[in-house]
């Protein structure tokens, strides 16, 4: 007994001993915290727990609501929101009169016998409430581990580009984005409006080419989309939402290149020289159009744009010849000011080195997506005045099933090499003063590719992730990449969210289901990739149309609405199999992956939906096409057939 004393008191003497409780390691969250300060022990949050701000600070009281709602969507639990002094348990929300050390978006976390979060602005307070929700779900026991958190951004700007314009994206699919966004710290969502697709997929003919403008508007009546829109409300309320989770949508009118949806309304206004998805910049009524357009959305007391920021697009216009240049860039300089005149701050894509010349362009107070360096190179720009997002494509662009940029982007390499301050080629020191931060995108090229809003999801999602790391956290993240990977799969979307459609823990037998009445509601509204479906089938020959399941997104067929055959349908586009529904009594198989979708019967395989190889103008141009389904599981149809022993797996 003396001499393990001894030992013990020489450990102490040279600072070696261990404590009886260790101290916690950096815990996991999405973007990685900057500063950890680990304690031993753990603060349990539960029904009992409230949410305390203080009173004087009447701004916090929508962010405790908030965190009170997300807790009640991640846990179940209704915890008070009240002012007062906190007891042990609760969570308190303050705002401090402290300098700012790095950043307005900093905060402070102390998880002692209660927790007390501290930040000179709201938005800390708020984007600390996304770490604390984040740790209390990775939790089997709602706890949070103690200890002092110090956190803020290397960059401003955290952003993702989503191409609305060539594929419409459903309103609650951009709603959800803004959750995720605001849960993983992103700040900034480039909504882009309006384009068109490539005219070799339409006969080569501007009339028959896809185009589209997604809001609603008045000033030009038919203007507007008629398969997909935004009314000028609904994109009203979906600002509303981003600013309450402290997002920041910038909506973006793409002119005068991809601007097909605009020249086919108004044939005079798009260029003979330069093609029609150009618009004809030295003509007046372009400006009378134009001006017009952006008004409708800028102008009056609560305009529909209402955000610091408006992108006018400017990119990818001819320069052919000295008078074009000149003029794209007259026009750039005007679009710049004009939105100016409301209060706005202009963006515009990076383009002026492809169109240099003399014509002054204005820079100061203009933000810049530096895309590509060949159209503009970012070092001259920075000199020029222009503050840059730095948004390379040959790293950061999605063009799903295309067959060029990404289809998926590299996130070990973004996460091992990449952050804002590596504009393509050029690199510079980090959190330079002209990069704000950077933003990805998913552009939309092949309309009519069959790719799906699900689709998109399980592209953006792992990107989102990654680079929240990049943008928040900075060049040398503590965790290495393929642990990042592991655990990244154990934080929500956001809460109450789940695009990819993942049941419980999303492996092995997730649900089951002895037999399906039809007009059923279930507890589940998809089976995401990648699932299993299986159950036995009592065949009725069904009308055309007989849904078996259906989702807010898809529907299952058992005979589809055109040739009377198992099916589905989601986005627009229907996929049949080869196989109708009989008198006879068989077992049914749906697998589905990111790939495509098979259907067996009795185990024999009726056919692989996999990628398709699409052809063009006597095959010189070609097109994937992609056919792959998240399974609906919302509700039942109405059918004859009876359906017993539903299985849903998942991998």
């Amino acid at each position: 007994m003396k001499n393990k004393i001894k030992f013990i008191l020489l450990l102490a003497l040279y600072g070696c001993i261990l404590p009886l409780q260790a101290q916690h390691s950096k815990p996991f969250v999405i973007p990685e915290l900057k500063e950890w300060q680990g304690d031993e022990g753990y603060v349990k949050i539960n029904k009992d727990s409230r949410i305390i701000y203080t009173e004087r600070h009447e701004e916090l009281r929508d962010i405790a609501r908030i965190l009170a709602e997300d807790i009640r969507l991640l846990l179940g639990w209704e915890l008070t929101v009240t002012t007062g002094k906190a007891r042990p348990g609760d969570i308190e929300l303050c705002l401090g009169k402290r300098a700012i050390k790095h950043s307005e978006e900093e905060y402070g976390v102390t998880i002692g016998e209660k927790v007390r979060v501290i930040a000179p602005k709201a938005v800390g307070v708020y984007w600390a409430t996304r770490t604390l929700l984040q740790l209390l779900e990775q939790d089997k026991e709602n706890r949070l581990p103690r200890g002092k958190i110090f956190d803020w951004p290397d960059y401003a700007v955290r952003g993702f580009m989503l191409d609305c314009g060539r594929k419409y994206i459903p309103l609650e699919f951009l709603r959800d984005y803004v959750r995720i966004m605001s849960y993983y710290k992103m700040n900034t969502f480039q909504i882009h409006l309006n384009d068109n697709a490539f005219s070799k997929y339409y006969e080569n003919n501007p009339l028959k080419t896809y185009a589209a403008f997604r809001l609603e508007c008045e000033s030009f009546p038919g203007l507007t989309a008629e398969d997909g829109f935004y009314t000028k409300q609904e994109f009203i309320d979906l600002q509303k939402l981003a600013e309450e989770k402290f997002v920041n949508i910038i909506p973006e009118i793409d002119v005068p290149a991809h601007s097909l949806a605009f020249t086919r309304y108004r044939p005079s206004l798009g260029s003979k020289e330069y093609g029609m998805d150009h618009l004809d910049l030295f003509n007046p009524g372009t400006y009378e159009f134009l001006d017009s357009l952006f008004a409708e959305y800028l102008g009056g007391e609560s305009p529909v744009f209402r955000g610091k920021q408006v992108h006018i697009g400017t990119d990818e216009y001819s320069n052919k010849d000295l008078e074009v240049v000149e003029k794209f860039r007259y026009f750039t300089d005007y679009y710049i000011r004009y939105v100016e005149k409301f209060g706005k701050q202009a963006c515009i894509w990076g383009a002026l080195t492809h169109a240099k010349g003399k014509t002054p362009v204005k820079s100061e107070n203009v933000i810049m997506n530096a895309w590509y360096n060949g159209y503009a190179d970012p070092s001259e720009m920075i000199t020029q005045g222009y503050k840059l997002i730095s948004i390379p494509d040959r790293y950061l662009y999605i063009v799903p099933a295309a067959g060029y940029y990404y289809d998926y982007l590299n996130t070990e390499f973004l996460y091992d090499k990449w952050t804002p301050a590596h504009v393509g080629e050029a690199v510079f020191e980090e959190r330079h003063s002209a990069i704000l931060g950077g933003m990805f995108a998913v552009w939309n090229d092949h309309t009519g590719n069959g790719i799906s809003t699900k689709d998109i999801h399980d592209r953006a999602l792992p990107a989102m992730q990654v680079l929240a790391v990049k943008m928040w956290t900075g060049a040398s993240p503590t965790f290495p990449f393929p642990e990042f990977e592991r655990q990244r799969g154990k934080v929500s979307e956001a809460p109450g969210v789940n695009q990819a459609g993942r049941i419980g823990s999303g492996e092995g037998l997730v649900y089951e289901l002895k037999e399906v009445i039809p007009g059923k509601r279930f507890p589940h509204l998809e089976a995401g990739y990648d699932y299993r479906v299986e159950f036995e089938l009592e065949g009725q020959p069904e009308v055309p149309g007989t849904v078996l399941f259906r989702s807010p997104t898809a529907v299952f067929y058992l005979s589809d609405p055109i040739r009377g055959m198992m099916g589905f349908s989601r986005d627009g586009y229907l996929n049949v199999f080869p196989y109708r529904v009989k008198n006879e009594r068989v077992k049914v198989r749906i697998e589905g992956d990111n790939k495509g979708t098979r259907l067996y019967v009795n185990d024999k395989l009726i056919e692989d939906m996999n990628v398709e190889r699409r052809f063009f103008n006597s095959g010189k141009d070609s097109m994937n096409y992609v056919r792959t389904l998240v399974f609906p599981l919302g509700e039942s149809g109405d059918f004859k057939s009876k359906i017993r022993n539903l299985q849903v797996y998942q991998k």
